[in-house]
């Protein structure tokens, strides 16, 4: 069976490109704002890896890792986020609110996809 992967991005290409890319060893799921992502997790969806923009409407990424690391069912989820901003604060300010990494757009989806499996191995999922 297929890991679920939850692609959380406003930017309607990068949503197509990660799933295009990784559709072919995961079930792909993407929303395009925390909101409509936190509203899938709690209609009883499970992702296996989430891969989050940090710049979004109605929740941003900030909000989004605070409530998903504040949930018991998905605190331990491996979480990437992934930004247009290269500055240092936004990198450090998503690792303390939980995010367990940090990519910088544009990305090589191949680099992504190897930070996941490593997350993945980690946690054993």
């Amino acid at each position: 069976m297929k890991k679920t992967l939850l692609i959380v991005d406003d930017e309607p290409s990068i949503g197509l490109i990660l799933e295009y890319y990784f559709s072919k060893e995961y079930d792909v799921v993407v929303k395009p704002n925390g909101q409509a992502a936190m509203s899938w997790l709690e209609e009883g969806h499970l992702a296996d890896g989430i891969v989050a923009d940090l710049e979004m409407p109605f929740m941003d990424g900030l909000e989004f890792i605070k409530q998903l690391r504040a949930s018991t069912l998905y605190k331990d989820i491996p979480l990437v986020m992934l930004s247009g901003k290269d500055e240092t604060s936004n990198k450090i300010m998503c690792l303390k609110q939980g995010a367990d990494d940090y990519m910088v757009k544009p990305f090589n989806p191949e680099e992504l996809d190897i930070r996941i499996k490593n997350m993945l191995k980690r946690i054993k999922i």
